[in-house]
């Protein structure tokens, strides 16, 4: 089943327009819409309730795909969770690049590749952050 636009809407609204893991604001990228997108996939047990769904860009989308954990140093670390965790907890933003505080912060700015040239890019361009 679709989201109803209510909680498009919603999602849209609580993030700010901005994707929750990497920070870009969708403003920046007018041609290409933020996913509302499940923070716990469907084919892991994830549902279509508000606390499961997030804003994020179609990079860090693209790259999170269904997966809720990642390695950093050989350690298995779950993925930043935007409805369970604080952003500023687990990352910094430094010269226009997202810094890992965390060893879930880390983890989730690898595997996202968060800190390519596109999104730092609009990052600098980016007054509101």
């Amino acid at each position: 089943m679709a989201l109803d636009a209510a909680t498009r809407r919603l999602v849209r609204q609580r993030a700010d327009n901005r994707c929750e893991y990497c920070q870009c604001h969708q403003d920046l990228l007018p041609l290409i819409t933020f996913h509302v997108e499940h923070i716990i996939a469907k084919q892991h047990g994830g549902t279509d309730d508000d606390s499961n769904l997030c804003l994020a860009c179609h990079w860090c989308n693209f790259h999170k795909g269904p997966n809720l954990a990642t390695l950093v140093d050989d350690e298995l670390v779950p993925l930043f969770h935007p409805r369970q965790q604080n952003w500023d907890d687990h990352f910094v933003q430094r010269d226009n690049r997202v810094v890992g505080l965390t060893a879930t912060g880390k983890g989730t700015v690898e595997l996202f590749n968060m800190n390519d040239d596109d999104r730092c890019k609009l990052r600098a361009r980016d007054d509101s952050h």
